[in-house]
């Protein structure tokens, strides 16, 4: 089963565009070599990034260009 659920990442964002677009980003910022926010088991970005959102680490802004 997915860790965590995705209709527990929905109450967190107004769509899946916007928590895949939001979820791409942090991995990509941890990748690169930013901090975890949260506990992970694992060492994946995309991972991290999952969690940290599902734990309201990270928040997104949504401008007409994309997503911030």
């Amino acid at each position: 089963m997915i860790e965590p659920p995705i209709n527990s990442l929905m109450t967190k964002v107004d769509s899946r565009y916007t928590l895949v677009v939001a979820a791409a980003k942090r991995a990509r910022q941890l990748a690169d070599g930013a901090h975890k926010l949260t506990k992970c088991n694992s060492d994946k970005p995309v991972t991290i990034a999952i969690n940290e959102i599902n734990e309201d680490k990270i928040t997104y802004v949504r401008t007409k260009s994309g997503i911030k």
